[in-house]
């Protein structure tokens, strides 16, 4: 009895499972081969739910008929194959490039066909795309043209490298990808085409280069160009902008475009006029954006060397961007604005079969469902993924969101919260949504939460708003009542003769000590810079107590001001929110300064002695008190809208105190201004001199320090 009700509640445990896993397909996949991350405005990288399953690997077992034994078949695998392409179907095409043809398959991935050419044999194609009215455009790259076919396959045109004054006769036309829009005009990825996309018409004739990327050029490379003769300059190696390695194009008439050999910039989407919409990376463009694409794993402890090489991509039906690394094996999918959603992948190792992982992506296809598809061109498959339910709920929320509809997306929005409480996306969403009913105090909050400044900046302008149209009535009758009070007072004074102002010498004159004037000289230096540090060196007006006093104060203010100013204008707080590298930097530096400028200065027929060169520099510091600590607090009160004003009084603080740098080395040496121009460029030469050495020693210490540690460990074994 006992026996056959354990069988009972055994089969009915099994029974539950089998439904549950049915129901939720995904706790079937619960072990996937690999982490999916996110990586937040500041720079913050951590894991999230998976959001794409692996699913299927397609076309690993290929049959065609045998030519040598007719009605037979033959296991025809791909073969190094390098582009996908899924039609309106989600019919897939393969450009199989070892084997010199194109594989059509189902969207189960059962062979249907083989493309081939009709005139002469395929030689590596690199490239397929499938138009919508049916016609395939094969990029057959070793024969340097482009085949256009009717849906069943019947060859309808050839194009070639076509004649136009303006393609370079340097100009290689090696096709590997290409895209068709609806009016028929290709865009083509040459191999090496630096001058961006070859876009030809229906015809094949020449229309222009479209969207090349621009050439970057070093600060060595700038100083070059300021010094070197036109001649010298002619000699040195061109550099030339990264050429194209993919594209793509969307429902919209939009055209993407990866490249490898670029560190920033690596994905665009393309306006009609050639004009990149993503060039500000997204909704963080105005706080820590740098325009990089395509993320990397960080792995603690490792150092990430080696930059992402983007070689493909694919735009969903709902315009999410996703594209792989074929370098760091890498899976970054970003919005239709450029803001990254998740990442997955990394090294799948060298003898690992395992389902979703990767070997070697060259390319990326998404079907009707945004499912996606990567052709493994080691392993010769294509591997298959599914949406998560996490997945499909951010696309759908992100969706709501970028079609600006906050409102219906914010429930969607609270269940990632729910599911993932660091998932900034979710987050901004949800401020986004506050944003539009009107809540902004919670709006500032989540912005804030976010990092996203313009949204915190927008937000406080709406709270600042309020708030003044509720006190403004409180704060004229306060101004009012002090007008009123000052005409009473005043009025009163002539009537009864009363005297609001003592006399002067009234009460006498306190006699000061001497580091109270030399403190008071600081304010002085303000008013008469030249004169104020001349009487430092020829008049004893400054000395190395009161000196450092005026430093101490700078040093505090610099740190209040990393500490303190709002993030919308320095997003450092909240990444470095320590001030203590920042107060040792502001040190080294300013102490460094005045060694090379006494040095520089002595060399130079200077008369100031090292007191009076360290007491004017630290006068000079006195911006930084008297402009830095309002402006930091100011900046509690300002948005982006104001940033004008805060920059203009950033600014003036900087260059006000190199000026007063500049008028001590004039007024303490006394130096004419040519000559203390020239004693600044050997100041600054000086510097960088001695930090070279103190770099060399600190390296010589530790190499020596290792020497005998090693030397002591050999003896104490011995």
């Amino acid at each position: 009895m006992i026996r056959r009700l354990a069988l009972r509640i055994a089969s009915l445990a099994i029974v539950s499972i089998i439904a549950i896993v049915s129901a939720n397909p995904e706790q079937a996949w619960a072990d996937v081969p690999y982490v999916t991350y996110y990586k937040d405005n500041y720079n913050q990288q951590y894991r999230i739910q998976t959001a794409y399953m692996p699913a299927a690997a397609l076309g690993r077992e290929l049959f065609i008929d045998d030519p040598d034994n007719p009605g037979q078949p033959k296991h025809s695998p791909l073969n190094q194959p390098q582009d996908l392409f899924i039609d309106a179907n989600d019919d897939m095409y393969i450009a199989d490039t070892g084997n010199n043809r194109i594989v059509h398959l189902d969207a189960a991935g059962r062979l249907l066909r083989v493309l081939e050419a009709e005139d002469k044999p395929l030689n590596r194609p690199q490239g397929v795309y499938v138009h919508d009215n049916g016609d395939i455009y094969i990029a057959d790259t070793g024969n340097n043209r482009v085949l256009r076919l009717n849906k069943d396959g019947e060859l309808l045109k050839t194009f070639v490298r076509p004649e136009s004054k303006l393609i370079p006769e340097s100009f290689k036309f090696d096709p590997v990808k290409l895209v068709v829009d609806k009016r028929g005009f290709l865009y083509i990825a040459t191999l090496g085409g630096y001058q961006g996309l070859l876009q030809l018409d229906p015809e094949g004739e020449f229309q222009g280069f479209f969207g090349a990327n621009k050439t970057s050029a070093s600060f060595i490379d700038s100083v070059k160009r300021l010094l070197y003769t036109r001649e010298m300059y002619e000699r040195e190696i061109s550099k030339l902008p990264g050429s194209i390695t993919s594209v793509d194009k969307d429902g919209d008439g939009f055209v993407y475009t990866v490249t490898k050999e670029v560190s920033a910039g690596q994905l665009k989407k393309l306006n009609i006029a050639g004009l990149d919409q993503l060039a500000g990376k997204g909704e963080f463009a105005d706080t820590m954006s740098d325009g990089r694409y395509g993320e990397f794993i960080r792995q603690p402890g490792v150092y990430e060397s080696e930059a992402p090489q983007l070689n493909d991509l694919t735009v969903d039906k709902d315009g999410n961007i996703t594209v792989i690394d074929t370098r760091l094996n890498v899976v970054s999918q970003y919005d239709g604005n450029g803001n990254l959603l998740f990442f997955w992948g990394g090294a799948a190792g060298d003898t690992t079969t395992k389902l979703g992982l990767v070997k070697m992506p060259t390319a990326i296809a998404s079907d009707s469902s945004n499912q996606l598809y990567i052709l493994d061109s080691e392993n010769n498959v294509v591997q298959k993924y599914a949406l998560s339910e996490f997945g499909k709920l951010v696309h759908e929320a992100n969706g709501l969101t970028q079609d600006g509809r906050y409102e219906e997306s914010e429930p969607l929005w609270e269940e990632v919260y729910r599911q993932n409480a660091y998932y900034a996306p979710a987050v901004l969403g949800l401020a986004k949504a506050a944003y539009k009913r009107g809540d902004y105090e919670e709006a500032r909050r989540l912005f804030g939460d976010a990092g996203w400044a313009r949204g915190y900046s927008d937000s406080f302008w709406q709270n600042r708003l309020l708030w003044f149209q509720n006190n403004f009535g409180f704060f004229m009758n306060i101004i009012i009542g002090l007008l009123a009070a000052g005409i009473i007072l005043r009025l009163a004074a002539r009537r009864f003769g009363w005297r609001l102002r003592p006399r002067r010498g009234e009460g006498g004159r306190r006699r000061s000590r001497e580091l109270g004037k030399q403190l008071a000289h600081a304010l002085h230096i303000a008013r008469h810079p030249l004169d104020g540090f001349y009487g430092i060196r020829h008049e004893g007006k400054g000395g190395p107590a009161a000196a450092t006093i005026v430093l101490a104060l700078a040093l505090a203010a610099y740190g209040f001001m990393r500490a303190r100013t709002n993030f919308v204008f320095n997003p450092s707080v909240v990444t470095e929110p320590g001030i203590g590298n920042a107060l040792i930097q502001f040190t080294v530096i300013w102490l460094g300064f005045v060694v090379a400028n006494y040095l520089t200065s002595s060399l130079s027929q200077g008369e100031g002695r090292f007191r009076d060169v360290y007491a004017a520099s630290a006068y000079a510091m006195l911006p930084f008190v008297a402009v830095g600590v309002p402006l930091t607090v100011l900046s509690g009160a300002l948005t982006l809208n104001e940033a004008s004003i805060y920059y203009f009084l950033q600014y003036g603080l900087y260059g006000w105190a190199a000026l007063l740098l500049f008028w001590q080395i004039q007024g303490v040496q006394n130096f004419s201004v040519g000559e203390a121009a020239k004693n600044v460029l050997l100041t600054v030469l000086t510097l960088f001199v001695i930090a070279i050495l103190i770099f060399i020693a600190f390296s010589l210490t530790s190499e020596l320090a290792g020497f005998i540690y090693s030397i002591y460990q050999e003896v104490a074994i011995r």
